[in-house]
């Protein structure tokens, strides 16, 4: 049970690099030489953004970056070894390529060693220095979407008219505040701040910052329930536009690397394939009966859990382990639930870990079960261990909600 009282450095990378991929956007914009302090002209939010989506095509971004993370407790660190945490935990400087096409590679340095978040188009790969571990998942895709993202990039950009209806549809569910005139990176900017009006789970607001001469995002920020300082962001110091080198936006990997494959799960055999062509059907082996069939264990996976519906069941595997994910709920207040074999192998694997690498959290019970609590300021995630089988619910819940589904768990 000593495994259960760190929760792996390494599986938390996968989390928060799904975050620096939505903050990092389309790419981050060109700085002007000299930090001018130029603001563009006020104008109404559907003008800037029609401006934004009207606005040339970038070839290609290089620049660097300054990563926020306050998602993480102190408390919590990894208190062992001779350096500090991840960069993906921690927060770093560090560089960003982005190419026209979406490829990009996103690289933080800090004392804690390296990191790289990348992307060919067809999956996203993680990958963490100080562990040598790597994490790639396959990116959804049809065709349907492929073509839907070809007229985005090819076809006619919306009418002002057009943008000015889909505000009004945004502005059902979420509060929109600006465009506000800044200067960001020596570049005359527009930000705007979204909020949730309902649903919203831990969130509390999203700020997102664009050069206003080009629409390519400078700045973005999320900002947890009631707090006024980011607890993620990631902003553009020095950028500059132009083709890039294949070998800027490739992943760097050294040939000893763990590479863990977390995508769902595609064929009769239950593995995905995050290389393929076209990308992976997300969730092809899905159902409650479906997913039981490929399981050494039975499946907890009630009708409701804390409150909420259940939505949706499939299956993945992490480290070749069969590992069953079912979500309750919708929106941002949704709940996310993991099950699998423990095993000798799972010590340390993308679950849960200890030593150096490993978080250190508070312990728990779950109806005398002992597991571990991640509490931060945008959601909980609970593991524990029980039959033979390992539990991870997490979701942008209080601790107190996590730990209600954890015990529903039956």
């Amino acid at each position: 049970m000593n495994r259960l009282r760190t929760i792996s450095t390494r599986r938390l990378i996968a989390v928060i690099a799904g975050l620096v991929v939505l903050i990092a956007g389309a790419g981050i914009a060109q700085a002007a030489l000299g930090g001018s302090d130029r603001v563009p002209p006020r104008v109404p939010l559907a003008n800037a953004i029609h401006q934004a989506l009207t606005a040339p095509r970038v070839e290609g971004v290089s620049a660097r970056i300054e990563f926020t993370n306050r998602l993480i407790p102190s408390g919590a660190m990894p208190s062992g070894g001779h350096s500090g945490p991840t960069p993906l935990l921690s927060g770093a400087s560090g560089r960003l390529w982005w190419a026209e096409d979406g490829r990009f590679r996103l690289e933080l340095q800090s004392d804690g060693g390296d990191a790289q978040v990348s992307s060919d188009g067809r999956a996203l790969t993680v990958y963490d220095a100080r562990s040598n571990s790597a994490y790639r998942i396959a990116l959804p895709s049809d065709e349907a979407d492929g073509d839907a993202r070809g007229e985005r990039a090819h076809g006619t950009p919306p009418t002002l008219e057009q943008v000015r209806r889909g505000l009004a549809r945004l502005a059902e569910t979420w509060s929109l505040a600006g465009p506000d005139a800044v200067n960001l990176a020596g570049r005359p900017s527009y930000s705007v701040r979204i909020a949730p009006k309902h649903d919203g789970g831990l969130l509390g607001a999203a700020t997102l910052a664009w050069d206003a001469a080009n629409g390519v995002p400078l700045r973005a920020a999320v900002y947890a329930e009631g707090e006024s300082d980011p607890v993620l962001e990631l902003e553009a110091t020095d950028v500059s536009y132009g083709a890039l080198d294949a070998d800027d936006l490739a992943a760097d990997l050294p040939d000893d690397a763990e590479v863990t494959d977390l995508s769902p799960a595609d064929d009769a055999s239950g593995r995905g394939a995050p290389g393929a062509a076209g990308g992976a059907k997300l969730g092809a082996v899905r159902g409650v009966d479906a997913v039981q069939a490929r399981l050494p264990f039975e499946l907890a996976a009630p009708k409701t859990l804390a409150g909420l519906p259940r939505r949706a069941v499939w299956l993945a595997r992490p480290h070749g382990r069969p590992t069953a994910i079912v979500t309750y709920g919708e929106g941002l207040g949704a709940i996310v639930v993991a099950q699998f074999e423990v095993g000798d192998e799972t010590a340390g694997g993308p679950l849960f870990g200890g030593g150096d690498h490993g978080l250190q959290l508070p312990r728990i019970n779950i109806d005398g079960a002992t597991g571990s609590e991640l509490a931060t300021a945008l959601g909980t995630l609970v593991t524990f261990e029980r039959d033979g089988v390992g539990h991870v619910v997490a979701g942008s819940i209080p601790p107190q909600a996590a730990e209600t589904a954890a015990r529903e768990l039956r």
